[in-house]
C-alpha cells in the first residue's frame, strides 16, 4: 500500500512538473496573416514583452544553471517526501499501542524514510558535482 501511494504521489508531481502554458495567438488583426516564427512562440503575450523563460524565473540562464535548477527542485521534493514518510513512521509507532506488528511496520517506514533521504543527499552531492566540473570544463 504505501509503495503505491509513494508511485501515485511521484506520478502525480511528474504530472504537474510537465505542465506547459497555453500560447494562444492574439487576434487583434483580422486582415493579414503573419506566419508564427521561433521568436514569437517565446513571448509572453501580455503586454510587458517578458520571454516564457522570465516569467518562469529562468530568465536568460546558460543552460547548466537551468538544469541544476531542475534538479534542485526535484531533488528538494523527494526530501520532503522522504521526511515526510519518516514523521509518518513515527506517528504509526508512537500510535501503535505496542503492538509487536505495528511497531515493527512503523520502524521499517522510518528506516526507509532513512535510507530514501540518504540517497537524495547522495543524489544532491553527484548532480552537484557533476554540474560543477561540466560549467568549469566548458568556461
Amino acid at each position: 500500500m504505501t509503495k503505491k501511494l509513494i508511485a501515485l504521489g511521484l506520478g502525480f508531481a511528474l504530472c504537474m512538473t510537465l505542465a506547459v502554458p497555453a500560447l494562444a495567438q492574439d487576434d487583434d488583426d483580422d486582415t493579414t496573416y503573419s506566419p508564427i516564427t521561433a521568436d514569437d512562440l517565446l513571448r509572453v503575450d501580455d503586454g510587458s514583452g517578458d520571454t516564457i523563460g522570465d516569467v518562469a524565473g529562468l530568465g536568460e540562464a546558460d543552460l547548466a544553471t537551468v538544469i541544476a535548477t531542475i534538479i534542485r527542485a526535484i531533488l528538494g521534493f523527494l526530501g520532503v517526501v522522504a521526511v515526510v514518510i519518516i514523521l509518518w513512521g513515527g506517528f504509526l509507532w508512537m500510535t501503535s499501542g505496542g503492538q509487536d506488528e505495528k511497531v515493527r511496520n512503523a520502524r521499517k517506514l522510518i528506516i526507509m524514510g532513512i535510507i530514501g533521504l540518504a540517497i537524495v543527499l547522495a543524489a544532491y552531492a553527484i548532480a552537484s558535482f557533476v554540474i560543477t566540473a561540466l560549467v568549469e570544463a566548458v568556461a
